[in-house]
């Protein structure tokens, strides 16, 4: 079965050749101090911007940016909007929902951040609109400490090089979670998508980070799920977490990073670390049948391996950034099982991903990713191989206004269901993003 699209490569291609090569001359010719007159302020310590100034942060650095002079309030918002041209395919008996050229709802994003002591803020994110939620849904609220609240030396000298956070927050497994888009905000992720084994939720608990010289470490600990309960506590154990590795500025040109990261849960009644994201695939309605909804079949175009009871894995992840080019990439395995399943399987995850930025303010860039997914999926495909290619580029025309562009190509081999539309199913076409995100 199949859907095309009315506009073809040609016309995608022409208009990304124009942004490739027509806006790094505009960007090359702007002094870089003219970004400053559009940053928003930052009144808040120790927090990661929701602009352009926040790409390429990881772990919250162990920076004030802005001294303490009393208890201060910052709010942030962020909005995303898609035209989507993709076509589907798939050789099952089960009809896919018609799709054609067309704007997506809009995603929406709001922060608020509240610095109630030196070194100690409180933050609140908030989805106003998202495919999975068209409601306003709270995404996390938690308190980081970077300094001690208690006039102790000893602790002064601890918290000189530690953050804790406390709370419902986003879990630090993994690197590609802070580059991924979430929701309404799109700034940090050169592409449209994100990885498609989505490694990211949010859960409560605890976690301490470590940063001093280049090196870091994290350990935490929730209670494994996204929302907190009670209730059915043989059924139910805490996550751990640990991460490690160095993030250095070897000279003026060369930036080098690498971590490790391990999670494990011994069981769940409903482990999300591959399902938590409450926003939704960019790619609406791909492989789905007829009687999909945008908000129920949310998460189009990934790949869940479903380890909803017990689970672990680990991720390594390289970065490597030398003057306007960087590299990132993932090698990921996990293995778990559902609640129903007497034994366990395992997925392995790899991704590439190369941009190149132009110019003086780095405000124009081309990018690729190529990520594949294989493993045991379990009956529906024992021996499955995703793969994904993404190329495309955009424009920072401020520090809080994106326009990019993409061009995706995916496909599934090993689903073995007569009718499932992952059985011979593939997906390819162009998706146009504008970000503001202040």
């Amino acid at each position: 079965m199949r859907t095309l699209t009315m506009l073809s490569r040609r016309n995608f291609l022409p208009a990304l050749a124009a942004l490739a090569f027509a806006a790094p001359l505009a960007a090359q010719q702007a002094p870089a101090t003219d970004e400053a007159r559009f940053q928003p302020p930052t009144v808040v310590q120790y927090l990661r911007p929701y602009d352009k100034r926040g790409i390429n942060m990881f772990e919250t650095p162990k920076v004030e940016n802005v001294p303490y002079t009393g208890f201060a309030l910052q709010w942030g918002a962020a909005f995303t909007q898609q035209f989507q041209g993709l076509s589907h395919e798939t050789a099952s008996s089960t009809a896919l929902k018609p799709i054609g050229n067309g704007f997506n709802n809009a995603t929406a994003n709001l922060y608020m951040n509240a610095q109630v002591a030196p070194g100690i803020r409180v933050q609140l994110t908030t989805y106003l609109s998202s495919r999975r939620h068209p409601e306003t849904y709270v995404k996390d609220g938690f308190l980081q400490v970077d300094a001690s609240p208690l006039d102790v030396p000893l602790f002064h000298e601890i918290m000189k090089v530690t953050t804790l956070k406390i709370g419902h927050f986003q879990v630090n497994y993994g690197d590609f979670q802070f580059r991924r888009t979430d929701n309404g905000n799109a700034m940090y992720n050169p592409l449209v998508g994100n990885a498609l084994m989505d490694a990211f939720t949010t859960e409560v608990g605890v976690e301490a980070i470590v940063q001093k010289n280049g090196l870091f470490g994290v350990v935490a600990a929730t209670g494994g799920e996204i929302k907190g309960r009670v209730d059915l506590p043989d059924n139910r154990a805490p996550a751990y977490m640990v991460k490690g590795g160095f993030d250095r500025q070897l000279n003026d040109d060369l930036r080098v990073r690498l971590s490790g990261s391990y999670r494990t849960t011994a069981s769940s009644i409903n482990n999300s670390i591959y399902s938590g994201d409450r926003a939704g695939s960019r790619y609406y309605y791909v492989l789905e049948n007829t009687a999909a909804t945008e908000s129920a079949q949310a998460t189009s175009g990934r790949v869940d391996p479903g380890f909803t009871d017990k689970q672990s894995g680990f991720m390594i992840n390289p970065f490597v950034k030398f003057r306007g080019a960087e590299f990132f990439g993932m090698y990921e395995q996990a293995q778990g099982r559902s609640a129903a399943e007497t034994t366990e399987r395992e997925v392995t995850q790899l991704m590439a991903e190369g941009v190149y930025r132009f110019g003086r303010t780095e405000s124009t860039y081309l990018a690729a990713r190529w990520n594949n997914v294989s493993g045991d999926l379990g009956a529906a495909a024992p021996d499955a191989d995703v793969t994904r290619i993404n190329f495309g580029g955009g424009w920072y025309v401020t520090p809080s206004l994106l326009m990019k562009a993409e061009w995706v190509n995916q496909e599934y081999k090993g689903f073995v269901g007569a009718a499932d539309t992952r059985n011979g199913g593939k997906f390819k076409g162009f998706m146009i993003e504008a970000v503001l995100a202040f």
